[in-house]
This record gives C-alpha cells, sequence and structure tokens, in this order.
C-alpha cells in the first residue's frame, strides 16, 4: 500500500480560472515545473475518462528531461480529477471554493526510490508556481 501526500495551496482567483489555468496546456506549460532552472517546454491534456495527460519537463540546460504521463480514471469538471501514472500511482486533484479564492488539495501516492518529504517539497514548489502563475 502506498504512502499518501498531501500538498494544498489556496490561489487569489475563482475556480474557473484556477481550473483553466491547471488543465488547459498553454497555461501548464508556464509553471509546470519545481525550479527556476527547469522548464515545461510542452504539454497536452485529452481531458476525458481514459483521456492522456503528457508534459515534458526538462532541465533548461538540456541535462535532463522525462515526460510525465497520466491516464484520467474520473473528472468532475471544475471540481476534481483523477489519474493514473504508468508505474500505477494515483493522483487526486480537488478544487474548492474559499470565499473569493480557490483551494486546491493534493494527494498522490509516493513513489518507493526517493525519500517522501523530497517527493512532497518538489511536488509543492510545482503547486507553488502554479499559484504564483495563475495570480499574475
Amino acid at each position: 500500500m502506498a504512502t499518501k501526500v498531501n500538498i494544498h495551496a489556496t490561489v487569489a482567483a475563482p475556480r474557473e480560472k484556477v481550473w483553466a489555468c491547471y488543465t488547459e496546456p498553454e497555461h501548464i506549460t508556464k509553471w509546470n515545473f519545481a525550479a527556476d532552472d527547469w522548464q515545461c517546454p510542452s504539454a497536452s491534456n485529452d481531458m476525458r475518462v481514459g483521456g492522456k495527460y503528457t508534459a515534458r519537463m526538462e532541465a533548461k540546460d538540456g541535462s535532463f528531461g522525462f515526460d510525465f504521463e497520466a491516464i484520467y480514471n474520473a473528472i468532475d469538471p471544475g471540481n476534481s480529477f483523477t489519474y493514473t501514472i504508468p508505474d500505477g500511482r494515483v493522483v487526486d486533484v480537488v478544487f474548492s471554493d474559499n470565499g473569493s479564492n480557490t483551494d486546491v488539495a493534493i494527494t498522490f501516492d509516493a513513489e518507493s526510490v526517493n525519500p517522501v518529504e523530497l517527493q512532497q517539497a518538489g511536488w509543492q514548489s510545482i503547486l507553488n508556481n502554479f499559484k504564483e502563475y495563475t495570480e499574475g
């Protein structure tokens, strides 16, 4: 049984905007990286049950890169979605109103190679970039 890891951000924007910035490829490429020396040069998102999400993540200096991929299991448009990545780990993303802000809560199955704290910090850093982009 995988360890569940939780991250969260409150974004100063309405849920409709937050959902769009989180799910539309033209926005994903602007925030989907954990550090300033990384980038997300491309993304695609077939947002339907059974559809595929792909984001290319790579170091700006070209020293390393990988494709993050997932298949959607469930989607409640504007509210939540669940996907599974190729190694079988599951990710749940929930958007909820918090006054004029939107809470984004992500729960993911930790992998077994890196410490849970490192994984949590990396995913939180990406979510923090998302928050900054969406509010900007």
